[in-house]
């Protein structure tokens, strides 16, 4: 191949090119042949190290060659003895396993035969005991054919496991027959004696079945009579009688169902106590719908009308009343505060038995999971449970949940018909707050004590619509007529008088609204921390129901919403045009260009100082005793906002030289102390820093430069420093 290609070579290059690749080719190969000449030293020497160990290696092969033909002797003569020790070890399980059968084939002849001598002898423990002995022995033992050949007797010919199973249901019927007589008799010891012998012959099911009908006797003797009255505590008494005899059943048979059938057999007695409880408590809910005339009463509602409520919309106001009086009224609220009480009353009876009933089937459950397991935060409820709070739960969605909203409405009702000027309050309230929050605290205490989360969700969803379409709504209309109808009066009604009345009549509405904030923010913290909350509901809702509870505080900003928007009406259509000229009237003359006689006459004349006095005391006369203190903060506030922006304004259009900036910081200091004394919630300085700063710009040093001033004061400033450029500008 390589001659081939050198034949093709024709020219000089291409032989050059060619002879120079094998040159280096040559001298790669021999490269390589050096680098293993090299490596051939270290390989050498260990080979020879290799052949060193052959003599040790020969000498270890023939010793455990040795050693193996020695050991395999041993180990076979070590087997053949094992083999032989094993097969005693298998006979000696063998004669165990029998000696133990046969152990307990005796045990279950003679647990049979005494059983039976007990049964004739009538000593129904001994019978028990014997039995729950031939029942615990395995059951391969009862039905093996050993047993079946060994333990039956002339007197006794059946099987072992037949012959018990006759007997145990033999017990069975006995210990029924004798519990049951002793219930009638209401023998408290023979019912101990019997109920506790179930479960020694494994019929713990039958037991607990027997002691619950037993239970539920008690409580379908003591039930009370199913006689129509007319007492308003009748069903809340009948109610709390039948509960507290329940309450009282499990507090006491507790212990006994635990000691003798162990922790977590009480639900089956509880459920059988609450289907009975489910039958009475049916009778009364349909006894108390018949006897207070329910369903009348609920239509009767449905047909009110509530003219001052219904004002609130325009089309309402402007449709006739074709309805006679006695069918806008609807029932007597009386009548139906009454009947809303006994509801809430039964609904709460309930609770209380519920929530006593599952921490008692919790703390079972716990005590079944031991005391290092942690409880669990699911709610535990029988079906009747479940049966029993539906029927409460159906009571109070039908008749409490509109009947209490319809109560409340026509409470407002009442209130906002015969709201009047609070004589004894100051400042000037209606009796409106105070009447309809007394209601509603009542109408939520009562909610609370019903203990039905669904109930609270429900009637808190529409109390919040009520108290801000019914009564804030109907107070918004009010302030919204104030100057709608005062517009429309006549010449006469257009004076001073008509002024007075009319502000004093929107102040009052105002006030109205900010008592109503407060009274509905002190009544959400008391009821969220009362006890009503903690005693009738189960901790797994009281979160929820404190929500509910707290929802009420979006009224409260609601209020504060339409009480800001009154009082920013108000100061718009009275207040500002009089502040027009409030600063113009005060500056009238005044000049800050002062040497040292005029500043000394200035200061002798006091002239801003006094002005300022005597106008400020004209502009809010009529609205500083009238205004509730949280109304007038936000009046006085308003009117401070309009006062200082035109005051800075006014000043950046004024001179100064270094007496006239003096005069003016004092003039400055002795407004912002008076506004100050004036309240007692200290705004006024604030809203007077920016001027403030503007005198401290004034009062700088001639030859102190403003911008180091500005940056290493260390003031936190309200003015730019192009602002503050501006201001140092005005000194002459």
């Amino acid at each position: 191949m390589v001659q081939a290609s050198l034949a093709s070579l024709s020219t000089l290059p291409e032989i050059l090119s060619a002879l120079s690749s094998l040159e280096s080719e040559e001298s790669d190969v021999s490269n390589s042949l050096t680098e293993l000449l090299q490596a051939r030293d270290p390989i050498i020497s260990a080979l020879a190290r290799i052949e060193s160990l052959l003599p040790q290696l020969d000498q270890l092969h023939q010793d455990a060659m040795q050693l193996a033909h020695k050991v395999a002797s041993t180990a076979k003569t070590a087997d053949r003895v094992g083999g032989r020790v094993r097969a005693l070890d298998e006979e000696m399980r063998r004669i165990r396993l029998a000696s133990d059968r046969v152990g307990q084939v005796l045990e279950l002849k003679s647990s049979i035969a005494e059983m039976q001598s007990s049964i004739e002898s009538q000593d129904w423990e001994s019978a028990a005991r014997h039995c729950a002995r031939a029942m615990a022995l395995p059951p391969k033992v009862l039905t093996g054919r050993f047993a079946e050949t060994a333990v039956p007797t002339s007197e006794n010919p059946l099987p072992p496991a037949q012959s018990l199973q006759l007997a145990k249901e033999r017990l069975l019927a006995i210990f029924r027959e004798r519990f049951d007589e002793a219930a009638k008799t209401r023998d408290a010891a023979a019912t101990t004696r019997y109920f506790k012998l179930f479960p020694t012959i494994g019929c713990e099911k039958e037991g607990l079945e027997a002691y619950a009908s037993f239970v539920v006797g008690l409580v379908r003797v003591r039930a009370p009579p199913s006689v129509k009255t007319s007492s308003p505590l009748y069903y809340v008494t009948a109610l709390t009688a039948l509960f507290e005899n329940i309450a009282l059943i499990v507090d006491q048979h507790q212990p006994v169902v635990d000691k003798y059938y162990g922790s977590g057999k009480m639900s089956t007695v509880v459920d059988r106590l609450l289907k009975e409880c489910l039958r009475v408590v049916q009778g009364l809910i349909e006894g108390w719908e018949e006897d207070r005339s329910m369903k009348r009463k609920l239509s009767e509602t449905s047909n009110a009308v509530f003219h001052t409520l219904q004002a609130t919309s325009p089309v309402m106001r402007r449709q006739p009343s074709n309805m006679s009086a006695a069918e806008d009224e609807g029932p007597d609220p009386r009548e139906v505060d009454k009947v809303l009480t006994e509801a809430a009353g039964m609904a709460g009876r309930w609770s209380l038995l519920k929530k006593f009933l599952i921490e008692r089937l919790q703390r079972e459950q716990n005590g079944e999971k031991g005391p290092g397991t942690a409880s669990s935060p699911e709610i535990v409820q029988t079906t009747e449970m479940l049966a029993c709070g539906k029927a409460f739960e159906d009571m109070l969605m039908t008749y409490y949940v509109p009947l209490e909203i319809w109560y409340t409405r026509t409470v407002i009702d009442k209130a906002h018909r015969l709201s009047t000027q609070d004589a004894g309050s100051s400042p000037a309230t209606t009796t409106t707050p105070d009447d309809v929050f007394y209601i509603l605290k009542l109408v939520l205490q009562r909610l609370l004590s019903c203990g039905s989360l669904p109930a609270v969700r429900r009637v808190a969803e529409l109390l919040r619509d009520v108290m801000d379409r019914d009564y804030a709504g109907v107070i918004k209309r009010k302030l919204d007529d104030v100057y709608r109808t005062g517009g429309s009066a006549g010449l006469n009604a257009r004076g001073e008088k008509a002024e007075r009345e009319q502000r004093q009549a929107f102040i009052i509405l105002l006030n109205d609204l900010d008592v109503s904030s407060h009274h509905m923010e002190r009544l959400i913290k008391d009821l969220q921390f009362s006890n009503a909350v903690s005693q009738g509901f189960l901790d797994q809702e009281v979160q929820d129901v404190v929500g509910c509870l707290t929802s009420f505080s979006i009224l409260s900003s609601k209020y504060k919403s339409t009480l800001r928007a009154g009082i920013e009406q108000l100061f718009n259509q009275l207040m500002r045009p009089k502040m027009r000229t409030f600063l113009p009237d005060i500056y009238k003359d005044v000049s800050y260009v002062l040497d040292e006689e005029s500043y000394n006459q200035a200061e002798y004349q006091d002239v801003v100082r006094k002005r300022f006095v005597k106008s400020w005391e004209a502009l809010v006369e009529g609205y500083m005793g009238t205004f509730t203190d949280n109304n007038y903060q936000l009046f006085f506030g308003l009117a401070l906002d309009v006062l200082v922006r035109p005051w800075e304004k006014l000043i950046m259009t004024m001179k100064f030289t270094e007496l006239g900036a003096i005069r003016f910081d004092r003039d400055l200091r002795a407004v912002v102390g008076y506004l100050t004394s004036q309240t007692a919630f200290g705004d006024a300085r604030e809203k007077f820093l920016r001027l403030q700063q503007m005198s401290t710009l004034l009062n700088l040093d001639a030859d102190e430069n403003v911008d180091e001033f500005y940056s290493g004061s260390g003031i936190t400033w309200k003015l730019s420093l192009q602002e503050a450029r501006a201001v140092v500008a005005l000194r002459v």
